[in-house]
């Protein structure tokens, strides 16, 4: 086991005793667990792809073994580094999303990819954590600073990432996005007031979306009206929630992964509802939960409304994320096309999410054996 002494000052001894490694540890079982489920439930769809068996299964090792480096790397940064990445970070992916509208393929209807080198990329994806930490930063300033037009340009980064999306079109991410950026305003003191015309401005782009995007419209109808459409794929995840009862049917042994395309990325809970039972999936939701509510108690006393507003809104993101592709699964909520973070595979996902936990865990750092308002305290925190 790692261990330091409380009088080593080196980088490492101060991130050991600073970082919350309760948090880290529930982040590490929540990555082996959606490696345990990728390797059971990709291979049927590999082979039905032409592929190797375990083709996805070593592509995501790879992937995962890579966001626990960033994961650390990031942890280990300074606030005013995480600021700093963020604004480095947030225009160059925000150009990557808008070439995708004239570089990106079309699939399912949407352009959200580019392919660089030989590599898939989804802008979006590393979008996010950088819009949450930008915007966090420019409402924070409207607070330190009298006449800083924070609020405005917050604003103004939202609606050029929102049109962005809309064009794609990419409803989920977008839904998502104006959910975390709600979210931040509320934290930020925005009045209720503009909530409501917030909200209602984003059920008008909803609106639109449904009467002018075809596979948009296709998805609300399955959701609402399922027995007039096409809704293959949900019936089949929510069969495999029944066969697989309260203790599953084991490993290897179900069958939704041998018929539905995104088993192993969209999906894959249900996968884990059939193999491994509806315990499993609580277990799954309790590890999502023990990082949503151990992240948020550290910002109880912050007084760094930077902080507070930067932490919560990536904590809210990956929460909400999760919680949109699980009700997706269980059929509460229409398709989104939205990756379960750390267990669905992919790339993209992968590394952004422990992008945005390692922000989280550099934010969130406590020197949790002196005053928290002294001098040390303070050094310590990074």
């Amino acid at each position: 086991m790692i261990s330091f002494a409380r009088s080593d000052h080196s980088m490492l001894s101060r991130w050991w005793w600073t970082v919350d490694r309760w948090l880290i540890l529930a982040l590490l079982l929540l990555i082996s667990v959606g490696l345990l489920l990728t390797f059971a439930a990709s291979p049927a769809v590999a082979e039905r792809l032409g592929l190797s068996s375990f083709y996805f299964a070593q592509r995501q090792f790879v992937f995962l073994s890579a966001a626990i480096g960033v994961m650390f790397l990031v942890s280990l940064a300074q606030v005013k580094t995480i600021r700093r990445l963020a604004c480095i970070l947030f225009p160059i992916t925000l150009l990557l999303l808008y070439a995708t509208l004239f570089f990106g393929p079309e699939i399912k209807g949407a352009t959200r990819w580019l392919y660089i080198a030989g590599f898939s990329l989804q802008p979006v994806e590393f979008l996010k954590p950088a819009f949450v930490v930008f915007t966090a930063w420019m409402l924070s300033e409207q607070f330190k600073t009298p006449g800083f037009p924070g609020r405005k340009i917050a604003l103004g980064g939202f609606a050029i990432v929102l049109a962005g999306l809309i064009f794609q079109p990419d409803f989920g991410q977008a839904v998502l996005i104006s959910a975390v950026f709600a979210a931040q305003l509320i934290a930020a003191g925005l009045p209720l007031l503009w909530i409501g015309v917030f909200g209602g401005l984003s059920l008008g782009a909803l609106a639109v979306g449904y009467w002018q995007v075809p596979h948009v419209q296709a998805r609300l109808d399955a959701f609402l009206n399922p027995e007039s459409v096409d809704s293959y794929q949900i019936d089949t995840a929510l069969n495999a929630f029944r066969s697989g009862g309260w203790f599953g049917l084991g490993p290897g042994e179900g069958s939704v992964k041998k018929v539905l395309p995104d088993a192993h990325s969209d999906f894959i809970f249900a996968v884990a509802g059939e193999e491994f039972g509806a315990l499993a999936c609580l277990g799954i939701l309790f590890l999502f939960t023990v990082i949503v509510v151990r992240g948020l108690s550290h910002l109880l006393e912050e007084e760094d409304s930077f902080i507070v507003l930067a932490a919560s809104g990536l904590i809210v993101l990956f929460g909400a994320q999760a919680l949109i592709n699980i009700g997706v699964n269980l059929a509460v909520i229409p398709a989104k096309g939205m990756t379960l973070p750390f267990i669905s595979y992919g790339g993209s996902s992968a590394l952004a999410l422990a992008l945005s936990m390692g922000m989280v865990l550099a934010l969130t750092r406590r020197n949790r054996f002196l005053k928290p308002h002294g001098a040390h305290a303070r050094r310590g925190r990074g």
